[in-house]
């Protein structure tokens, strides 16, 4: 008994060594020293204060910055403790329902738009945390913006521009913007 059990024993420990400890801080090592910004979370700071992180979407209300995608996290929007989406079909009535409800929000919000709503406008992300939102979401928003703010839609435009994040690699995905670092800088835009 005393043959089998004492290599199992040292060959149980020298795993819980190598995967438990080793393993995580040579990754942690190499993250840190490669990839800090990412491997702290793309923390945004603001007067030394964190305000949010470049990879996870956050709530925005009222007419004076750019909304980002519906969230379907609970119990509140934007809960990264509770990242997924809602896993509705999209011929669902609960899905069918939050998307007309999305769709009336967004129509009425920006009444001089007669073209169809980006649909990033209207549905959750797979996560429910997605911090951007798709070029033409973005510029979608500009009169509504650019009045609330009383700026000229021209200056707003030019900001979501500055902003736009072409495909990866060229190819996958499209032209998208990150709505907490745009809004940021919108703020500033009214400030000046």
């Amino acid at each position: 008994m005393k043959s089998i059990f004492r290599p199992a024993l040292t060959l149980f420990v020298a795993l819980s060594l190598i995967t438990g400890l080793a393993y995580p801080l040579l990754t942690t090592g190499l993250a840190q020293a490669l990839f800090p910004q990412q491997a702290n979370g793309s923390l945004i700071e603001q007067n030394g204060k964190v305000i949010g992180s470049s990879l996870i979407g956050q709530a925005f209300s009222g007419n004076h910055y750019f909304w980002g995608r519906p969230s379907a996290t609970s119990p509140q929007s934007y809960n990264a403790g509770n990242s997924g989406g809602s896993n509705l079909g999209p011929t669902n009535k609960a899905q069918l329902d939050a998307v007309k409800g999305n769709l009336d929000t967004i129509r009425k919000a920006h009444p001089t738009q007669t073209g169809p709503v980006p649909v990033d406008l209207v549905t959750a992300s797979a996560s429910g945390l997605d911090p951007e939102i798709s070029a033409a979401a973005a510029y979608y928003q500009v009169d509504r913006i650019a009045q609330a703010r009383q700026l000229p839609a021209e200056k707003v435009r030019q900001l979501v521009a500055q902003h736009v994040i072409a495909k990866t690699f060229g190819v996958f995905g499209q032209a998208r913007v990150n709505v907490l670092r745009l809004n940021l800088d919108l703020d500033k835009l009214s400030k000046a």
